[in-house]
C-alpha cells in the first residue's frame, strides 16, 4: 500500500472510533438531560435519545465518507500528517457543532409547558374490557335485527 492509502486507512479508523466514542458517551450521558426535558417522560426520552444516536452516526459517517475523496492528497509523511489532521479536526467541529445545536434545541424543548403524554387510554376509549365488549356485543345485536 501507498501513503495515500494508508492515509486513508488512518482517517477511517481515527473518525470510526471517535464518532463512536462521542455517539456512546452522549447516550449514556445524555439520557438525564433529556429525561428532564421532556419533563420526566422516560419512555420518550430513551426513544428520542436512540434516534439521535442514529441520526448521529449516519451524518458523521456520511460526512466521513464523502470527504476522503476532498483536498490535496499527501506525496509525502508532512503532507500526510497534515491532511489527516484536517480531516479528523473537520470531523471534531462538525461533532461539536452537532453536540452544541442539539442541546440548544433540547434545552428550549425543556423550557416548554408539559404536555399531557400522547400514549395510554384515549379519552374516547372505553376504561375496561368488559365495557369494549358490551359495546361490540350491542353493535352487533343491533345490526343482526
Amino acid at each position: 500500500m501507498n501513503l495515500l492509502t494508508w492515509t486513508y486507512v488512518a482517517y477511517l479508523a481515527a473518525s470510526a472510533v471517535v464518532t463512536v466514542w462521542v455517539a456512546q458517551t452522549l447516550h449514556a450521558r445524555g439520557r438525564l438531560f433529556l429525561v428532564k426535558n421532556f419533563h420526566g417522560d422516560q419512555q420518550l426520552a430513551d426513544s428520542v435519545n436512540h434516534l439521535l444516536v442514529v441520526g448521529f452516526y449516519l451524518l458523521n459517517f456520511g460526512y466521513v465518507a464523502l470527504a476522503l475523496k476532498y483536498g490535496e492528497k499527501p506525496t509525502d509523511l508532512q503532507t500526510a500528517v497534515e491532511f489527516l489532521a484536517t480531516k479528523l479536526g473537520l470531523v471534531l467541529v462538525i461533532l461539536g457543532a452537532m453536540h452544541f445545536f442539539n442541546l440548544y434545541v433540547f434545552s428550549r424543548i425543556g423550557r416548554q409547558k408539559a404536555l399531557p403524554p400522547v400514549r395510554g387510554d384515549s379519552p374516547f376509549a372505553p376504561t375496561n374490557y368488559q365495557q369494549l365488549r358490551g359495546a361490540v356485543l350491542n353493535a352487533t345485536q343491533h345490526r343482526n335485527m
